[in-house]
């Protein structure tokens, strides 16, 4: 870690002209007050005032001025402190309506000069901590710009230009406002720094009453403005003014309208001004008009999706730097310690790309300053603790000695000096004994912040690779042809073919210079990681298919350009998982996900992600943003969940647990959302509670990424009960049978974020028939009294994943009411049978089809069937009311064998194969969707083989088939045959 070696207090560079500064300084005290005299000769001799004396009177001619030109800022400081003398520095600064416009020029010199003595003082003796001096340089600087404007506006209506609303209060509601950015907008003033203002007004608030225009107006304010702060005269200046981070300075007026600001922002504005307004804050004016304007700015500054284009642009700015300042090279003699090589701004630089990253998702990592900012980066993990803590060390480091630097003569400059006296000097004043010494910790410092800077982004990819990769002109360049075949291509033609098109533009994604560019830099990587996939050019059409779909392409590139190791992840989905590369195509901001530092860590549990998903829909300002919200947080984790499922980190058996619970999380988050945006409209039914019971996979938390969700809604509540508190009223059914569209609506609608999921209502009771919500008791009854056989086996997997408690609670005692009833056991086996052999006939095609992983023979249904079958005969297994135990096939197989309803050797064929059913279903319908063609991509063979445990893909495939034979056998001598042998007509309804 960086750890420089300086002393506090620094000795005289020329300790004889100290000396003879002493003595005249001693002599001059006949000239001052009293007071101020009486201290000067009692300091003569003391222990601690004459040292700093010494540091100032040898080291800085500047200093020395002022010291002799304020004695009571030195008596002060010594007597009282730094606070106080800081106070007293700039009280003078007076209230504008007691203030001469006049005199205030002089005022503000003289302030300037005792506040840069006092926080002088205070900076050398170590009084105050680097924070406390550019803070109260800052506070300092805003009050001279604002008196200042107060001032002006006051004369302004004095003269009768303007007519202020409240004299006493200039400001308000003037229209006119001033805004800090750079080093005084994040409260870090340097020393001897400009400041950085931006001057914009709104002419339907300006209240000028003048001959000429607002604009007009606006900018010979703002001139005087600029005369008052930096013009030089006898009493010195006050600020340099720097008005060129106003929106295109070389063709806009000094002050600027605020709606023209917006609109070139919003329009035109480049990523190294996004980096500039990180900083701007109010400083003087009307405040409610910078704030508006602040806040309208938001959406340019902080962009929802990741936008590494910032990393290039911005890069590009810091080289542009050093070809025009000169520096590059770490030498430390005459090195500009801010814009050379491991300066200043490669610090605000790194902080300032991670921001511009990674603010728009999180607001805390917004701060505008340095350190502030690098701490919350920090905290979220974007920087490790020991590289936040050189740079820190190393920041704080540079700026101490970049106030030595300026507090020599009052210059704004960097730059340590070439000539080794000077150099020395500086060392010296810095507070080192040893040049040396000063050297190779200065030396340490930009190293320091130069290999953690060019860690993050000074590197660009390197476009050499082992051969030629020339996409220019018309024909195949055949180095070219052979670097794609020695890559893995197999038909490199049409891969130079796919890859001159881009260039050419004829995607809108590759269309402009900038994103041609990227491609350019990316190539080689690009090409290198899908050559690493076992379908190299099937990957890369998929990639290029993806990239035709894209309305801008520079986002997605900057991504790839400054993450190269995304691209073997893009290449492997392209590659094995065709589903996910379309998915992927449809939304590329997914991958901001992938760059968070939790991506690949472990997924939390249902609580978990309740949690997360109440913090994410907390920002939504409406009920569309909520819906668009709770859309990107499902797409988020379900692509989590994919990518992590896809390179073995999960197995598939968790990943469907994991499906289910962003399923689950999901209704627990929105259901009531949507109910409060229903209320609006219909009110509520007094007393009436709702639930949903999820069935199917959902129920038994086995989603895999394409299942709908299975669900019925039941209510309860007084059967005359209508709704109350909303512009309409409805009977109580009717009001849960519209609730339930709004809800369907909710989940499935399109929006801009995509649709949640596909809803399936069909289990409710009488089906289609049905009322899409129904009622505790009819559901009872229904399920008592008229529900089929294959009702009750659905049954098995249901439970009640959103609702309130109570209601909740009688849904799983009714359930549990239905399994354990009693019924005939030759009518459900045959019933079973009947309904199985039915199915058969639905699906005699898919049963010929290998990778019919649900409907063959042997395959998910059968063994599904047989588990249901022993559950609706054996109540022994059926478990308690409320418990969790219920969930799935695996855990109900391990009751049903403990019950004694099954031998231990069929627990276990069944076990084995439902599980070997279930992965391979939830990687293809991860991969490849519903559709599952008759050849698979390479890389996904390897997938499944792993996943499964095979050897290889025909001992897979050779696996299939003996549990496919094995799962029909037990089916055939549990339910077929003993059907078969009952000789009798199934009732088709449960008894």
């Amino acid at each position: 870690m960086f750890n420089p070696k300086p002393t506090s207090l620094p000795r005289p560079a020329n300790p004889v002209r100290a000396a003879e500064l002493r003595q005249e300084w001693l002599a001059a005290a006949n000239e001052f007050g009293p007071e101020d005299a009486a201290f000067v000769r009692k300091q003569a001799n003391d222990p601690v005032a004459a040292p700093v004396l010494e540091a100032i009177f040898g080291n800085s001619p500047f200093l020395t001025r002022l010291v002799f030109a304020h004695p009571e800022i030195v008596r002060i400081f010594m007597e009282q402190g730094a606070g106080p003398a800081v106070v007293y520095a700039g009280a003078a600064i007076q209230h504008p309506a007691s203030t001469e416009a006049g005199d205030l020029p002089r005022m503000l010199r003289q302030a300037k000069a005792r506040t840069a003595l006092a926080v002088a003082l205070a900076d050398l003796t170590d009084a105050w901590t680097l924070a406390q001096v550019v803070t109260a340089l800052s506070t300092f600087a805003d009050a001279c710009v604002r008196t200042a404007v107060e001032t002006l506006l006051h004369v302004a209506h004095g003269d009768g230009r303007i007519r202020l609303a409240d004299p006493k209060n200039p400001m308000g509601d003037c229209g006119y406002f001033v805004l800090a950015m750079g080093k005084l907008g994040a409260n870090e003033l340097n020393y001897s720094s400009d400041i950085d203002l931006i001057v914009l007004f709104d002419p339907k608030r300006l209240p000028y009453i003048g001959t000429k225009s607002p604009q007009e107006f606006a900018v010979n304010l703002t001139k005087d403005l600029v005369q008052i702060l930096q013009e030089r005269t006898g009493d010195g200046y006050v600020f340099r003014t720097d008005l060129r981070l106003r929106p295109d300075p070389g063709s806009t007026t000094i002050a600027l309208s605020r709606e023209a600001a917006r609109i070139y922002y919003e329009s035109y504005g480049q990523n190294w001004e996004r980096a500039a307004m990180i900083k701007a804050r109010y400083v003087a004016g009307d405040r409610v008009a910078a704030d508006e304007f602040l806040r309208d700015l938001q959406p340019f500054l902080w962009r929802k999706s990741l936008d590494f284009y910032a990393l290039q642009d911005i890069h590009s700015i810091k080289r542009q730097i050093y070809a025009y300042r000169g520096g590059g090279v770490i030498q430390v003699p005459g090195h500009n310690i801010k814009l050379g090589r491991g300066g200043i701004r490669e610090i605000e630089f790194f902080v300032q790309t991670q921001q511009l990253i990674w603010g728009g998702r999180l607001p805390d990592t917004r701060a505008p300053q340095t350190l502030e900012a690098l701490d919350a980066l920090t905290q979220r993990g974007f920087v490790a603790a020991s590289v936040r803590d050189d740079l820190a060390a190393a920041y704080r480091f540079l700026r101490h000695l970049e106030h030595r630097l300026q507090m020599v003569a009052d210059e704004q400059t960097q730059s340590l000096p070439a000539d080794p006296a000077k150099l020395a000097a500086i060392a010296t004043f810095a507070g080192y004994d040893d040049r040396a010494q000063f050297e190779a910790d200065v030396a340490a410092a930009l190293r320091t912040v130069e290999a953690h800077y060019a860690a993050l982004f000074e590197d660009a990819p390197s476009l050499a690779i082992e051969g030629n990769l020339v996409f220019t002109g018309t024909d195949d360049d055949p180095d070219t042809m052979a670097t794609l075949r020695r890559l893995g291509f197999t038909d490199p033609s049409a891969v130079a073919a796919a890859v001159r098109a881009w260039h050419r533009g004829r995607y809108r994604a590759t269309r402009s210079d900038r994103a041609r560019q990227l491609l350019t830099e990316i190539m080689p990587s690009l090409l290198t990681a899908f050559g690493k996939t076992a379908q190299p050019d099937a990957a890369f059409l998929r990639f290029d298919q993806c990239l035709a779909e894209q309305q801008s392409g520079v986002q997605l590139l900057s991504v790839f350009q400054a993450n190269p190791h995304l691209l073997d992840l893009v290449a492997e989905i392209m590659g094995d998982a065709p589903r996910l590369a379309d998915h992927l195509a449809r939304n590329p901001a997914l991958l901001d996900y992938v760059l968070e530092p939790d991506f690949y860590g472990a997924i939390s549990n249902l609580a978990g992600m309740r949690t997360d998903l109440d913090r994410s829909l907390a920002a939504a300002d409406s009920y569309e943003s909520t819906l668009d919200l709770c859309r990107r947080w499902a797409n988020d984790q379900r692509f989590r969940i994919g990518v992590q499922t896809l390179r073995g980190l999960i197995t598939p058996h968790q990943a469907a647990r994991n499906f289910s619970d962003v399923a689950e999380a999901v209704l627990v988050g929105l259901v009531p959302r949507v109910a409060l945006e229903f209320e609006n409209q219909f009110g509520r039914v007094a007393d009436g509670t709702l639930a949903l019971l999820a069935y199917g996979k959902l129920g038994s938390g086995e989603l895999t990424p394409t299942s709908d969700l299975d669900l019925v809604v039941i209510y309860n509540g007084p059967a005359d009960g209508r709704s109350q508190g909303g512009p309409r009223s409805l009977p109580m059914q009717a009001y849960y049978m519209r609730f339930v569209q709004r809800l369907i609506t909710a989940l499935t609608l399109l929006t801009r974020e995509g649709v949640l999921y596909n809803v399936d209502l069909r289990l409710r009771p009488s089906g289609q028939q049905g009322p899409l919500a129904c009622s505790l008791e009819a559901f009872a009854k229904y399920q008592r009294e008229n529900a089929w056989t294959w009702e009750h086996m659905a049954l098995t997997r249901a439970r009640v994943v959103q609702g309130a408690p109570e209601l909740a609670t009688q849904i799983e005692q009714t359930v549990h009411e239905i399994l354990v009833g009693r019924r005939e056991p030759a009518v459900l086996l045959a019933e079973v049978a009947d309904m199985r052999a039915r199915m058969r006939k639905e699906h005699t095609r898919t049963d010929q089809d290998p990778w019919s992983l649900k409907h063959r023979p042997g395959g998910l249904i059968d063994g599904e069937f047989i588990v249901q079958y022993l559950l609706l005969g054996n109540n022994s297994a059926i478990p308690a009311p409320g418990s969790d135990a219920h969930l799935n096939a695996q855990a109900a197989i391990e009751r049903l064998a403990k019950a004694g309803a099954l031998p231990q050797t069929a627990a276990d064929t069944l076990s084995k194969g439902l599980a070997l059913w279930s992965s391979l279903q939830v990687m293809l319908r991860l991969t490849l969707g519903d559709d599952t063609p008759a050849t698979l991509p390479l890389g996904l063979k390897t997938k499944l083989v792993a996943v499964t445990g095979a050897k290889d893909f025909p001992d897979l495939q050779k696996i299939m088939r003996q549990t496919s034979a094995d799962i029909y056998a037990l089916f055939q001598d549990m339910i077929e045959l003993p059907a078969a042998a009952l000789d009798r007509t199934p009732s088709g309804t449960a008894s």
